[in-house]
C-alpha cells in the first residue's frame, strides 16, 4: 500500500503537470499552434511550460544592405526584437521573416541564407538516412553470403521490393542507370515522413510538408525525365499518331501533350505536400481538443480527452502507413515516367 506521503507526492506531481494545462487552455488559439508547427521559423519549438516557451535557437546568417553579412543566433530576435537593425517580421508580406528597415521607412529582405527548422531537419533526417543505409552498403560490399537480419533485413527487403517490383518493370532493360536516384528519393521521403511524425526533437518537423522541398524533388524527376528522352518520346508530344486534323493547321493535341510534360511534375509536387501537411494538422487539431475541453468541466474534459486520443491514436498509425505510400507513390510515378520516356515507339496498325 501506498504511504501517505507518497500519495502526496504523486497529487503533487498531477497538480504540477495538469497547472501548465489549464493556463495554456485559457489562451490557446489552434490556429496558431497547427500553424506554428507546420510552418518554418528560425527556432525550434521544444515544450511550453506553464507561460514560458522552451525553444532551441538556431544560427541566422543574413547579408543586411547596411551592415554587410551578419552570424548570429535567432535567441536575439525572440518577442519581436530587433538586433543589429534586423527583426522578425509579425506582420505584411514578409510575416515571419527577418527583414531590416530602409532609410525610406519600409521593410525590406536582406540575403537570407539561415539554418531554419525546416534546414536542421533536413540536415539531421539526411543523417539518419545515412546511418541506416551505410551499414548495409558496407555489408553487400563485404560480399556475405548470409542473410540480413534485423533492422538491417527490413531496408533490405524494402530496398529489394523498391528495386525489383517499381524501377525494374517500369523503366525498363536500362533501369540501373536510374536505381540509384530513384532509391535514393524513396527512402529520403520515407525517412522525413517518419521523422515528422515524432512528436518531440529531433522530429516533429514537417520537412516534406514544404512546399520547397517538395519543387525540389519534382524538378529532379522533369528534369531527368526530359533530359532522358528518346526520339520516340519527344516524337509523341510533338507529332502524336493522331488524326491529322488535330495537328494542324491549329496544333491541338502537341499543345495539350507539351502542356502535360510540366503537369505530370506539378502533381508529384502538390501530391506529396498536400498528404503530409493535412495528416500533421488534422493530428495537431485532435489534439488541441483535450486543451479546449479543459475548462468544460470534468466529464466533458474526459470524454472528449479519450476520444481524442482514440482517434489521434488512428491518424497517427494512419499517418504511418501514409509516410510509406507516398515515399512509394512517388517513386513509382516517377519511374513511370522516366520509363515513358524511354519506352521504343510502337508503330499503331492502320
Amino acid at each position: 500500500m501506498l504511504r501517505k506521503n507518497h500519495i502526496g507526492k504523486i497529487i503533487t506531481l498531477l497538480l504540477m503537470l495538469i497547472l501548465p494545462v489549464h493556463i495554456f487552455a485559457q489562451d490557446l488559439n489552434v490556429k496558431e499552434v497547427v500553424l506554428e508547427h507546420i510552418s518554418d521559423s528560425y527556432h525550434w519549438h521544444i515544450t511550453k511550460w506553464g507561460e514560458r516557451d522552451i525553444r532551441i535557437p538556431l544560427p541566422v546568417v543574413v547579408k543586411s544592405k547596411q551592415n554587410g553579412w551578419q552570424v548570429f543566433l535567432s535567441s536575439h530576435l525572440e518577442h519581436g526584437a530587433e538586433y543589429r537593425s534586423l527583426r522578425i517580421a509579425q506582420e505584411g508580406r514578409y510575416a515571419g521573416k527577418i527583414v531590416e528597415r530602409s532609410h525610406t521607412g519600409t521593410d525590406i529582405r536582406p540575403i537570407d541564407i539561415s539554418i531554419t527548422k525546416n534546414a536542421a531537419a533536413l540536415m539531421i533526417n539526411c543523417m539518419v538516412l545515412l546511418l541506416v543505409i551505410l551499414p548495409l552498403a558496407r555489408w553487400y560490399k563485404r560480399g556475405s553470403m548470409r542473410p540480413a537480419k534485423g533492422f538491417r533485413g527490413v531496408v533490405e527487403m524494402l530496398l529489394t521490393d523498391i528495386q525489383e517490383e517499381v524501377i525494374k518493370s517500369c523503366v525498363g532493360e536500362d533501369y540501373k542507370r536510374y536505381s540509384p536516384y530513384l532509391l535514393t528519393v524513396f527512402f529520403f521521403i520515407l525517412v522525413n515522413n517518419l521523422m515528422g511524425l515524432i512528436p518531440f526533437f529531433p522530429g516533429g518537423a514537417t520537412v516534406t510538408g514544404n512546399i520547397a522541398i517538395t519543387l525540389v524533388l519534382a524538378l529532379c524527376t522533369f528534369f531527368i525525365v526530359n533530359i532522358s528522352g528518346t526520339r520516340a518520346y519527344w516524337k509523341e508530344i510533338f507529332w502524336p499518331d493522331i488524326p491529322i486534323w488535330l495537328k494542324v493547321p491549329v496544333p491541338l493535341m502537341p499543345a495539350l501533350e507539351f502542356i502535360g510534360i510540366f503537369t505530370k511534375s506539378f502533381a508529384l509536387m502538390i501530391r506529396l505536400f498536400a498528404n503530409n501537411l493535412a495528416g500533421h494538422s488534422v493530428i495537431l487539431g485532435l489534439l488541441c481538443l483535450i486543451f479546449l475541453s479543459a475548462t468544460m468541466g470534468t466529464v466533458v474534459n474526459i470524454g472528449m480527452s479519450t476520444l481524442s486520443v482514440i482517434f489521434t491514436c488512428f491518424m497517427t498509425l494512419l499517418e504511418l502507413l501514409i509516410a510509406y505510400l507516398q515515399a512509394y507513390i512517388f517513386t513509382l510515378l516517377s519511374a513511370v515516367f522516366i520509363g515513358m520516356a524511354r519506352a521504343k515507339h510502337q508503330a499503331h496498325a492502320h
